[in-house]
């Protein structure tokens, strides 16, 4: 059984590699540590990925791949790094998978077959490639890029709830610990861990392949991954709640996993919508906020301190993604309204009409509440707060965001806007009253003690 409480990098005990404490002051303990934390920050993906492939196991797959973690943290601070620190990991990890079936004497024979399959590999141990191959790639180098995007299908299975398959993404495809996931989730660390048991319970229980979908499902399952994505993102961008505006670690590990995927699948319009999507997101993160972690509305930004290498990344993935000649998916669409705010030298200066019609497209392409108050915000803005009114107006009386402080949160500015003040600091004390998050609402607060 996988040990889904085991930090992918705990420096404590473990029931597999060791004690990680035998390193306290050894000399090479710290440069170790640094050295896998960087391998597996990078290559976990693919090394859990090559590992199911191996072992025909996704649970047994990750669990290994965290005991070879373990064991290299003993061992380089003994031995130093290895020359081939990935080929290292995965070769350690292959051998512990059969330790594993050995000991399992209801499976000697398919022992005997994996044995078999780590030698044609070209390792003999979990130290050292076999002499004279120093040069071979710790995997097939035909097969590795499925075995990544396979990872993602199987964690971002439809059989899993959203909030699995964001918590089994982060684990298993980022490799984050169970406590780095439950501060990003902002859920408690027992929680984050019975959530990622469950998830791989249930995974094992439908017989998930661990496959790329074939071609006739992968535009259908895409959907899913991209929604796990864009969760992420969103949540790193502005958090529901707690302290802090930005949880730029989050959204850092969404644009990482989107470029990944951007790559294994570079002619899917909407992956690179998604791309372009986060990458001029999060080009304005500097100036969002100012020294103390307060926000920094739009107007108010220094454009300055915007990350121009961002915008350039942003700009390009938009141009593949209208390349394709399919036309722009939600995701593109959305990225194209964060163009022109890139582009744009002020706020006043932005082609707000422009962003009305892609609201207006967005709409039509996915329809929700969210999409409908972003767009009176931009007609607010191209054509006057009474227009924008009638739009929030009709939203209230849907119902369809009640519960969301967005909704009078906006309410609020239009009606400042039209010198309605005593109606707007109700409606922005109303906002602060809902909003979860202590930075927003002590700028909501801040707005409505204005028109006192």
């Amino acid at each position: 059984m996988a040990r889904a409480d085991r930090p992918a990098l705990s420096t404590g005990p473990t029931d597999g590699g060791g004690s990680a404490g035998h390193l306290d002051g050894a000399p090479g303990a710290e440069a170790a540590r640094r050295a896998v934390e960087a391998v597996w920050r990078i290559e976990s993906a693919r090394i859990v990925g090559a590992l199911t492939r191996f072992t025909g196991d996704f649970d047994l797959a990750e669990d290994v791949a965290q005991e070879a973690v373990a064991e290299a943290l003993v061992s380089w601070a003994r031995d130093g790094e290895p020359a081939n620190p990935v080929g290292w990991l995965l070769a350690t990890g292959r051998r512990r998978a059969i330790d594993r079936f050995r000991r399992r004497s209801a499976l000697d024979e398919r022992y005997a077959a994996l044995a078999g399959r780590l030698t044609e590999g070209g390792a003999s141990s979990g130290a050292d490639p076999v002499p004279g191959r120093p040069d071979d790639p710790p995997w097939d180098p035909d097969v590795i890029e499925d075995d990544v995007l396979a990872l993602m299908f199987v964690a971002c299975h439809p059989v899993l709830s959203p909030e699995a398959r964001a918590a089994l993404t982060l684990r298993v495809v980022a490799g984050l610990s169970s406590e780095e996931i439950a501060r990003a989730l902002l859920v408690p660390v027992p929680t984050l861990q019975a959530r990622i048991t469950r998830a791989k319970r249930t995974v094992a229980a439908a017989g998930v392949p661990f496959a790329v979908p074939p071609p006739e499902e992968r535009r259908e399952r895409l959907g899913g991954v991209l929604s796990v994505l864009y969760v992420i993102f969103t949540e790193g961008s502005t958090a529901t709640s707690g302290d802090r505006l930005l949880r730029a670690d989050l959204a850092y590990e969404a644009i990482r996993l989107a470029r990944t995927l951007s790559a294994l699948l570079p002619g899917e319009a909407e992956v690179s919508g998604l791309l372009a999507l986060f990458e001029l997101t999060a080009a304005r993160f500097p100036a969002r906020t100012g020294p103390d972690g307060e926000p920094v509305l739009l107007e108010d930004q220094d454009r300055r301190r915007w990350d121009r290498s961002a915008v350039r990344r942003g700009l390009a993935a938009l141009t593949r993604a209208t390349a394709t000649g399919h036309g722009l998916g939600p995701y593109g669409l959305q990225a194209a309204i964060a163009a022109c705010h890139a582009g744009a030298p002020s706020v006043a200066e932005t082609d707000w009409p422009r962003i009305v019609l892609l609201y207006e497209a967005l709409g039509r392409v996915a329809p929700s509440p969210v999409v409908d108050l972003n767009r009176a915000v931009a007609v607010a803005m191209a054509a006057g707060p009474e227009e924008a009114l009638r739009i929030v107006d009709d939203l209230a009386a849907s119902g369809r965001l009640s519960g969301s402080h967005l909704l009078p949160g906006v309410r609020g500015e239009l009606l400042t806007r039209l010198g309605r003040t005593a109606e707007a600091r109700s409606e922005l004390e109303l906002a602060a009253r809902m909003c979860r998050n202590t930075r927003e609402r002590s700028v909501l607060l801040r707005k409505a003690a204005a028109l006192a």
